[in-house]
């Protein structure tokens, strides 16, 4: 179980910034201890917990990238027509060398022949029968080196394949998998209870009655975690009740690594999650200068941190993406870089904005007439519009300093892609 790096700071009731509040966060997070092997197969999405060295040349030898005909640039130089010596075929040991003035019929993935340099494209060439023989004819022009792959071309021995923190993908499996590895080291999967907060909050597929919402949050929250390496519980809806709350939140924290709840983080009178975790364990933070996602808290309760999200769907998400994400990345132990902002012309204006906090638009991608891109916003604001989710293809950024956005100015846009979100699609894409 992790234990979060407690320096003497408590909570406060100073609102942080964006940039202070994911700080601290990487700041006070702490890797997960334990690792397992597994399958490289089976690796997709796990943390690399070793660097991983090429132990040997990818590939082992010089082969052939194409079927075609090998030889020697110098024998070419001398003639295109060249006797076939040999036939060689992938899969087999390295073969003797070429005989001098002659060609090798060869095919992709084959190792070249010692003396053979170049190869043509079968497609290229004419193969001739003749008394004495096969004649291969070698089109002019072709460069020293030609359609030949060298021995360390994609990895040299001794190189660093990935390192420990990798996320890992398809593609470095691959890499890894080059190199004969079946099994590697990633860390543990974390262990996380989800759980929603209210009285006026019902699971879907039940009734519903006037005052009440289904827990749309629960269906958010639950789908993003299916992206990440971790192994969730659903603690289900913790009610408008002081002692309900503080006692599930401690045995949640008993046997997790993180407890994250959505709702009751407010100084409502029905908002008993920060007091809870005020009176279990701390608060590092709450309340941000954000927008959407102020009431946002992160502790701890013992050895297990504490994410407390808005109630809001629309923060909710943000919330997490923003937060969430660096926290669960640092807790895994996943090497974390910000989300790359892309700079594009608003297609949208704001005339006037209250200064002093950040805000998190729902962005829209546009096609100008010019066939350039634009980001327009969504046009109603409200955090509980589930519609501008599924409508926008990310965010855009507006700084605290900003008075107003012009149309045309240059905006921050960040795609909900660089949080490993897919793109927006529609039934008619």
């Amino acid at each position: 179980m992790p234990t979060a790096v407690d320096d003497c700071f408590r909570h406060d009731d100073r609102v942080l910034t964006h940039e202070e509040a994911v700080a601290l966060i990487l700041a006070r997070v702490p890797a997960v201890a334990g690792t397992e092997r597994v399958p490289v197969e089976a690796a997709v999405g796990r943390v690399l917990a070793e660097d991983i060295h090429a132990p040997r040349d990818v590939p082992l030898t010089d082969t052939s990238a194409v079927d075609g005909w090998a030889f020697a640039h110098a024998d070419y130089a001398a003639s295109n027509r060249l006797p076939v010596s040999r036939r060689i075929m992938a899969g087999r040991a390295a073969p003797d060398a070429l005989a001098t003035g002659t060609a090798a019929r060869i095919f992709t993935g084959a190792a070249m022949p010692e003396g053979a340099d170049t190869v043509a494209m079968q497609e290229d060439c004419r193969a001739e029968e003749t008394a004495d023989g096969l004649v291969v004819v070698v089109p002019p022009g072709l460069r020293p080196g030609a359609n030949r792959r060298r021995a360390g071309e994609d990895l040299v021995a001794g190189a660093l394949v990935a390192r420990a923190g990798t996320g890992l993908r398809p593609q470095d499996l691959a890499a890894i998998g080059s190199l004969g590895l079946a099994e590697i080291s990633v860390t543990r999967r974390l262990r996380v209870a989800l759980c929603s907060t209210g009285d006026e909050i019902v699971r879907p597929g039940g009734p519903i009655r006037p005052g009440e919402v289904y827990d749309s949050n629960h269906v958010l929250l639950a789908s993003l975690f299916s992206r990440i390496d971790a192994d969730v519980d659903d603690l289900g809806i913790l009610p408008d009740d002081a002692g309900s709350v503080r006692a599930a939140l401690a045995t949640a924290a008993a046997s997790h690594d993180l407890v994250l709840t959505s709702g009751g983080t407010s100084r409502g009178e029905g908002d008993h999650v920060a007091d809870a975790v005020d009176a279990l364990g701390h608060r590092h933070l709450w309340h941000l200068a954000v927008k959407p996602g102020r009431p946002l808290s992160f502790g701890q309760i013992g050895d297990c941190l504490f994410l407390g999200l808005p109630g809001n769907p629309v923060a909710a998400l943000v919330g997490f993406l923003l937060y969430g994400q660096p926290l669960l990345a640092r807790l895994s132990g996943r090497a974390w870089r910000p989300p790359v902002r892309y700079p594009l012309p608003a297609a949208f204006a704001i005339p006037s904005r209250k200064t002093g906090r950040r805000e998190f638009l729902r962005g829209i991608l546009i096609t100008r007439p010019d066939g350039s891109l634009a980001v327009d916003k969504y046009a109603r604001d409200g955090s509980g519009l589930i519609t501008g989710l599924r409508a926008a293809d990310g965010l855009v950024e507006i700084p605290e300093q900003a008075t107003s956005v012009v149309e045309g100015a240059t905006v921050a846009f960040i795609p909900f892609t660089e949080f490993g979100l897919p793109p927006r699609q529609t039934a008619t894409d």
